[in-house]
């Protein structure tokens, strides 16, 4: 019968109980040498290469390269000679027992599974060992079941105690390791466990690992120790500029503003000089509604935005608090009892500030409509006089630029203006005292307080944040 063996998931340290082959370095099908990489298998801690003991041929691939974990001792693959067959390897699986010790078998790690792996073979059993050594018992079952003397080991565990790894370590045979177009590499004994990575950073530096003491797990040498004994490259002289730095004319070039600039100009200068403008700010939480945007745009066929929800947010919120839905006409407020939403956008002619009807009285799927087609005629510098006449309220969002939150300035006559930044996910406390992430946006009202006291800006915002995180409540 042919020589079958398992490739199981190996154990790394106590605390591993399942891994993840993250790549294959070889297909199914295909032959391997003794000291070929065979595939990569991480942990939640490390990624490690699994290298070949044995020369032999992946016969069966049971677990493809994914980021389904698999505990340890799981069968992954089947190794076995070119000539077995696929009814032997078959029949080999049905008959695989994964070890109940909870430590991968040998042949998971890359070492030639013990002679009672295979599927058929009777198994001896094995001799006792009568010691006064401090052993762990999975390193004695090992020792047992694989003849091996354990008064040589030297123990590397807690007051030199003997560890499955170190018996796993006094099984391997002697072995010269080299490496294509590397320099040579001294002979490695049982005295030099160090990882594949570190070995291949030695050969290539010609250092010798003999006598390294490793930082790694049970004195392995790693990746770190190698690149301590590399010696730090000298630095090459930089390069000497003779000719003394000249600086380039910087001359400006003049652009007056043009009709619109000029009056955006005008309008947010006296703005900002006449308007006593104060500030409130508020985070709002919108993972709700991010979730019922995406379910409401395929339910509806539509393609509203998220500033198309908050609009309508803003548009019911003024239709209940009318002391902020207003104009100032000089010592007269003007309150006004349907919503009529400014909505700011950059055109190619400055900023301009169409205007939403109505927004307290729309279907979502008509704001987005109406929104869309007055940036497409913003974009195109076709915006009309009706289109910007009025309005009781703006919003202005800079969210899609990365801006996490900002103060805007008021649109006269209008009493308040709404400015939206990003989303952002933040860590939260929740009521039991644990810490959880969620999606929040920060949203900054500028009040005109000739006209809104803070108490009534603080209830608007008040009832926009409700309607945001409840976004149910914006379709009733």
């Amino acid at each position: 019968m042919a020589d079958i063996r398992p490739f199981c998931m190996p154990k790394w340290g106590i605390e591993m109980t399942e891994g993840t082959i993250a790549e294959w370095m070889v297909k199914e099908g295909d032959a391997f040498t003794r000291g070929q990489i065979l595939c990569l298998i991480e942990t939640d801690k490390i990624t490690n290469e699994v290298e070949a003991e044995y020369d032999a041929v992946l016969k069966r691939m049971l677990v493809p390269a994914s980021d389904t974990p698999h505990p340890v001792g799981a069968l992954l693959g089947v190794f076995a000679e070119p000539a077995a067959t696929d009814a032997e390897v078959d029949a080999f699986i049905a008959a695989f027992k994964p070890a109940e010790t909870g430590v991968a078998a040998k042949a998971g790690s890359g070492d030639p599974a013990p002679a009672g792996a295979t599927a058929a073979a009777p198994a001896a059993a094995p001799a006792k060992i009568v010691t006064n050594r401090s052993i762990s018992p999975e390193a004695l079952k090992l020792a047992e079941a694989e003849g091996v003397d354990i008064e040589p080991i030297a123990g590397s565990g807690r007051n030199g105690r003997i560890t499955y790894q170190d018996v796993v370590q006094a099984m391997r045979p002697e072995r010269a390791v080299s490496y294509k177009g590397t320099a040579p590499l001294s002979e490695e004994t049982r005295a030099i466990f160090a990882s594949p990575l570190a070995q291949r950073l030695a050969a290539q530096h010609g250092l010798d690992l003999t006598g390294i003491a490793g930082t790694g797990p049970r004195g392995r040498i790693s990746k770190k120790d190698v690149l301590a004994l590399v010696p730090a490259p000298t630095m090459a002289a930089g390069p000497v500029f003779g000719t003394p730095f000249v600086a380039a004319p910087n001359n400006p070039v003049v652009q007056p503003f043009d009709k619109v600039r000029k009056v955006v100009a005008r309008r947010l200068t006296e703005a900002k000089q006449t308007i006593p403008h104060f500030y409130l700010r508020v985070s709002v939480a919108v993972d709700d509604l991010i979730t019922l945007r995406k379910t409401a745009n395929l339910v509806l066929g539509i393609k509203a935005s998220i500033n198309d929800y908050l609009v309508k947010a803003v548009g019911m919120a003024l239709a209940r608090h009318p002391d902020v839905n207003v104009q100032v006409h000089g010592d007269a407020v003007h309150s006004f009892p349907h919503a009529d939403v400014a909505i700011a956008v950059a055109s190619p002619k400055g900023l301009v500030t169409p205007i939403v009807r109505q927004a307290d009285r729309m279907h979502i799927a008509q704001i987005a409509a109406t929104t869309r087609a007055l940036i497409d005629k913003a974009q195109a510098g076709r915006l009309s006089f009706e289109d910007m006449d009025g309005g009781t309220f703006s919003v202005s969002n800079l969210g899609m630029f990365g801006i996490e939150a900002f103060d805007a300035i008021i649109n006269p006559p209008q009493g308040a203006i709404l400015a939206v930044g990003g989303i952002n996910r933040v860590a939260v406390e929740l009521d039991d005292g644990d810490l959880a992430f969620e999606s929040r946006i920060q949203l900054s009202l500028s009040v005109d307080h000739r006209a809104i006291d803070g108490a009534a800006g603080a209830k608007f915002l008040q009832t926009l944040k409700g309607l945001i995180e409840d976004p149910e409540s914006l379709f009733a």
